[in-house]
């Protein structure tokens, strides 16, 4: 299994990365977490522009979703023809929200015709050669994290989240847990929101993750301290997602 760091800023882009989209490939099978400002034309540094088997989408803020709306263009008015329905795993009222987004969709279903939406609910399944498991985790919409197995191998992925139980379920024993780091400890303190350095190191040390990735920080925080915190909590190597970044597993 192979993940890949399409964008990894938090809230808007930075001058060095778009917002959030991963993509996680494991025997020809290509999903991709996410697809936030930016992401769609990054992506096509990494794979083809209709090579994806699947996509989740944690939640339905813009910068975790709204370059959806791009690739709409890109699958409904290919040349030669729309592409088939590529699987959607999204929280309820993604068409809706993205058709909204839009704002100009050519008919009230074309969003579906090239987008094969599948409400997501907690819980575990199959995707491709993939074991999925999906919980909601804490954040003012309903947002899920995700872990993804392979071949005994396991990343997570907290999507956006304040502290809470579900992620140290979702991250136990996994080999990569790529956690949103988006506050800073001392500054910001919102629940259910997001997490800090610290926080992000706290779970990762509760779920005995074994490589931490810290990630969604906006170009507004100061990374290397949230690392810094981080690492005073945590004892595993940890790191700050970086666009391109590669992890074999």
């Amino acid at each position: 299994m192979k993940l890949t760091v399409v964008g990894c800023s938090g809230s808007f882009p930075s001058a060095d990365s778009a917002c959030s989209s991963y993509l996680v490939e494991a025997d020809g099978f290509r999903l991709l977490l996410d697809m936030g400002n930016g992401a769609l034309g990054e992506l096509q540094r990494h794979t083809g522009l209709y090579d994806l088997d699947a996509i989740f989408l944690s939640h339905l803020h813009a910068d975790h979703c709204i370059d959806m709306c791009a690739y709409f263009v890109a699958r409904y008015y290919r040349h030669g023809g729309s592409c088939e329905a590529i699987p959607v795993y999204a929280p309820d009222g993604a068409e809706q929200r993205l058709s909204t987004a839009y704002a100009d969709v050519p008919s009230p279903t074309a969003m579906s015709e090239v987008f094969d939406f599948r409400t997501l609910k907690p819980g575990s399944f199959e995707l491709g050669p993939l074991r999925v498991r999906v919980e909601r985790v804490c954040h003012p919409v309903e947002a899920f994290g995700i872990r993804i197995e392979h071949e005994g191998k396991a990343v997570t992925y907290s999507g956006d989240t304040g502290v809470c139980d579900a992620l140290d379920e979702l991250a136990a024993d996994a080999d990569l847990f790529l956690c949103e780091a988006s506050f800073t400890h001392g500054k910001e303190d919102i629940p259910e929101l997001h997490l800090n350095g610290r926080e992000a190191g706290v779970h990762a040390t509760r779920a005995r993750a074994k490589r931490l990735v810290l990630t969604h920080i906006p170009p507004w925080t100061d990374a290397e301290r949230n690392l810094a915190d981080a690492r005073e909590v945590y004892d595993g190597p940890a790191e700050l997602a970086r666009p391109g970044a590669v992890y074999e597993l």
